[in-house]
C-alpha cells in the first residue's frame, strides 16, 4: 500500500522524523509533479501536507479522491481552495500558532526601529558622523497610545502583551471580540489612527479589508504617526501610503508586507522614512521546528498511529 501522507518538500529547518520511520510519507517537488505520480500513489493520499507559499489548488484536491485532511505550515490561507475543502468535508489545519511569538516579536522590533529611528542610527554610526555629533533624540514609547488591529487573535494578544511591557497603551476597533481585552476601542479606522501614535495591523487580508489602510485613515495617523504591517500587503492602499510617506503626512511605516509582494515600488524603496522586511514575521528556525512538531502530531493523530 502506498504511503497516506503527501507532502511537498519541507521547509528549511522542517523535518517529518516520525512519518518517515513509519513509511508514512511521499515526497512529490510541486503541485504540477502530482500527475506523475502513478494512480495507487494518489488514491492512498489520506493527507496532504502544505504551506501558505505552495497552497491548495481545487485541481489538486480533484485529484486525491481520498483526502480528508489538509496540514498548511504557515498562516496565510490566501493559496488554499478552503470552499473546495469545505464541499468535499476535507478538514483543514492550519499551524499558525507556531508563528504567533515570532510574527509579535517583529512587530515590536519594527515598532521600536521606527519611533527610535534605528536604522539612521545605525547609518550615523557606521558614517563618522557621531564624530562630529549627536545623533537625534528618539521616541519613547512610554506612554505611547498603539492602536492594534487584530487585538483579539493570537499575534494580536502576543503583541499587545509586548507592548505593555514596554508601558504603551492598547487601543482597537469597537468589536465584540475586542470587548474585555483592556483595550480602549473606537467605532471607526480613522478614529482609531487618530487616537495611535503606532498602528499595527495584524490582521488576514480577507477581501472585505482590502485598501481599509487608505488616504483618509493614513491623515487620521497624523504626522507624528507610524504605521507597522504584518498583516496582509492588501489591507493597505500602497500609492496613498507612498503618498503619505513622501509628503510627511505621517511620521513613518515599516512593513513586512507589501501588496505586490515581492515586488517593491522605487518610490516606496527610496524613501528614508520606511522600513521594508521581506515577509519575515514566521521566518525563523524555532517557527519551523515547532511548526514541524505539530503538524508531524496531528497527522499521526488522524491517522490513528501512536
Amino acid at each position: 500500500m502506498p504511503p497516506p501522507v503527501l507532502a511537498f518538500p519541507a521547509l528549511a529547518g522542517m523535518a517529518y522524523p516520525r512519518l518517515e520511520a513509519g513509511g508514512l510519507l511521499q515526497v512529490v517537488a510541486s503541485p504540477e509533479d502530482l500527475a506523475a505520480l502513478p494512480p495507487a500513489n494518489r488514491q492512498s493520499v489520506r493527507v496532504l501536507m502544505t504551506s501558505a507559499s505552495r497552497g491548495c489548488s481545487a485541481a489538486l484536491i480533484d485529484a486525491l479522491p481520498g483526502l480528508g485532511l489538509v496540514v498548511s505550515q504557515g498562516v496565510g490561507l490566501d493559496k488554499i481552495e478552503t470552499s473546495a475543502l469545505a464541499a468535499r468535508g476535507i478538514r483543514l489545519r492550519s499551524v499558525g500558532e507556531a508563528a504567533t511569538e515570532d510574527v509579535a516579536d517583529l512587530a515590536m522590533a519594527l515598532t521600536q526601529m521606527l519611533c527610535r529611528g534605528l536604522m539612521q542610527a545605525d547609518a550615523f554610526a557606521r558614517s563618522g558622523a557621531w564624530t562630529q555629533s549627536r545623533f537625534d533624540l528618539g521616541d519613547s514609547l512610554v506612554g505611547m497610545t498603539m492602536g492594534l488591529a487584530g487585538l483579539s487573535g493570537r499575534i494580536g494578544q502576543a503583541i499587545a502583551s509586548r507592548a505593555r511591557v514596554s508601558r504603551m497603551h492598547i487601543a482597537a476597533l469597537n468589536r465584540r471580540s475586542n470587548h474585555g481585552l483592556d483595550a480602549t476601542t473606537f467605532d471607526s479606522w480613522a478614529d482609531l489612527a487618530r487616537a495611535s501614535d503606532v498602528l499595527v495591523l495584524a490582521v488576514p487580508g480577507a477581501d472585505e479589508l482590502t485598501h481599509v489602510i487608505d488616504a483618509h485613515v493614513l491623515s487620521a495617523l497624523g504626522p507624528r504617526g507610524r504605521l507597522v504591517n504584518v498583516g496582509r500587503g492588501n489591507l493597505v492602499e500602497t500609492q496613498a501610503l507612498i503618498n503619505a510617506l513622501e509628503n510627511k503626512t505621517i511620521a513613518g511605516a515599516a512593513l513586512d508586507v507589501l501588496e505586490f509582494e515581492p515586488h517593491v515600488p522605487m518610490r516606496l524603496a527610496a524613501l528614508p522614512n520606511v522600513i521594508l522586511t521581506p515577509h519575515i514575521g514566521a521566518q525563523t528556525w524555532g517557527q519551523r521546528a515547532r511548526g514541524a512538531e505539530i503538524a508531524e502530531t496531528e497527522v499521526l493523530a488522524y491517522l490513528g498511529h501512536p
